[in-house]
């Protein structure tokens, strides 16, 4: 970063602290990852200079000889990898990639069904404080009281009753596999169409250590970030008669020219998720987070659902007498990075709920196997045990460097 370094010496130094802080901490926010050197250099490539309204073959402007094949690559390898029938990698994010969905199927005041946001769901499944809970008649679903788990016949009624034009079946904050043959029964039942949201499990379907929704769904969308470990982009999958309906709402309907930067390191990061090590480390993620969730469990944790079958786990932190927010502070303070989330009928308030979200991708993408989420559990706990102990924070901190000095970050090897 030698040009950097020398055109912008304030941002150089940030991106130098930002490197420090990715290396040097245990990084489990769920939505989080590290990309490879690979995929950040495709990132940072000259393509972000080009403009390329519409799609391979169908441009507006010239100049796109190039650009044509980058795109394409990524749309065969994303068919490959997935098993879809066709995929638009133009979204610039997950929340785009939605609205594009809505978009193609929707008009104002038409009503969806998604998981509640409190009980696990995302902003743009219908939430009040989104467009999609303010343009559509948002309905949602929620979670069994007693089980904690979906009640997938309470979700068939709702949807008998409601009568959604499109069911969503997705999560941000749920740690149980999904039921797709389910919900597809019950998305045929009501007349429906069925979207996934898999932003936050692409990486374990990629890697054959969650079942895949797209045999199930008519739509199915996912960031190519946290668990795929690819750049700050989207993808959404969907059957063939869906095409044309779904590239028209991206382009022109709410986006204008692709990054195409970013749909480079998109193509990389498939190529990456395509191999047999990559299904390790998808195998490897579920096993860190179960070895997590265990040992949290045996220190008096309560997790909701009892336990995780994928790469998250949502901690209710009611009983260690300690709101998630001072949690999630003091675990930052002592090199243990993760979110504030709220629980199921938490009677604390958004931003300062009872639990925590934690997630396994990052810290399997540095190599870190049971013996370690073993470690990382027992620092959780102890400083949580004694959360107003700045002396203990300062001891964790220590520890949770050195722990992570013996598993260098992907993209971060040179940071020492």
């Amino acid at each position: 970063m030698e040009d950097l370094r020398r055109v912008d010496q304030e941002v150089f130094a940030l991106v130098q602290q930002e490197e420090q802080r990715q290396a040097h901490k245990i990084r489990l926010i769920a939505s989080e990852n590290y990309v490879s050197a690979a995929v950040l250099q495709a990132t940072g490539t000259v393509l972000t200079n080009k403009y390329s309204e519409g799609y391979p073959g169908k441009r507006y402007y010239e100049g796109q000889q190039i650009i044509d094949q980058v795109e394409t690559l990524a749309i065969e390898r994303a068919r490959a990898l997935f098993g879809a029938e066709h995929v638009n990698v133009q979204p610039y994010s997950g929340s785009p990639a939605n609205l594009a969905v809505y978009l193609a199927f929707l008009s104002p005041g038409d009503t969806i069904l998604g998981m509640a946001l409190p009980h696990g769901g995302h902003l743009t499944h219908g939430s009040p404080v989104s467009i999609s809970g303010k343009y559509f008649n948002a309905q949602s679903y929620q979670l069994n009281p007693e089980t904690g788990l979906l009640d997938y016949e309470a979700i068939r009624q709702k949807a008998i009753e409601c009568r959604p034009k499109i069911i969503i079946a997705g999560h941000s904050a749920y740690p149980r596999i999904l039921d797709f043959p389910k919900f597809r029964e019950i998305a045929d039942e009501a007349g429906a169409l069925l979207m996934v949201d898999m932003a936050h499990f692409a990486g374990l379907v990629a890697g054959g250590a969650h079942p895949s929704p797209v045999p199930y769904a008519d739509v199915v969308t996912t960031t190519t970030h946290k668990s795929l470990r690819g750049p700050r982009g989207a993808m959404i999958l969907c059957r063939e008669k869906h095409a044309q309906a779904i590239d028209k709402a991206v382009f022109p309907g709410i986006q204008g020219g692709p990054h195409d930067h970013t749909t480079a390191a998109i193509a990389v990061a498939l190529k990456e998720a395509s191999t047999q090590e990559f299904k390790a480390y998808a195998r490897q993620i579920v096993a860190n987070a179960r070895a997590l969730a265990e040992v949290l469990m045996m220190r008096g944790y309560r997790l909701i659902t009892g336990g995780t079958d994928n790469h998250l786990m949502l901690v209710d932190l009611t009983n260690k007498g300690i709101a998630g927010k001072k949690a999630a502070r003091i675990l930052d303070n002592a090199g243990i990075v993760l979110n504030c989330n709220a629980i199921p009928n938490d009677p604390r308030k958004p931003f300062d709920p009872s639990g925590i979200r934690m997630g396994t991708a990052a810290v399997t993408s540095r190599g870190f196997k049971e013996a370690e989420m073993a470690e990382v559990g027992r620092l959780i706990d102890t400083v949580i045990a004694d959360p107003d102990n700045e002396a203990v924070q300062a001891r964790v901190a220590a520890e949770a460097r050195q722990l992570c000095a013996g598993f260098p970050a992907p993209g971060l090897e040179h940071i020492a």
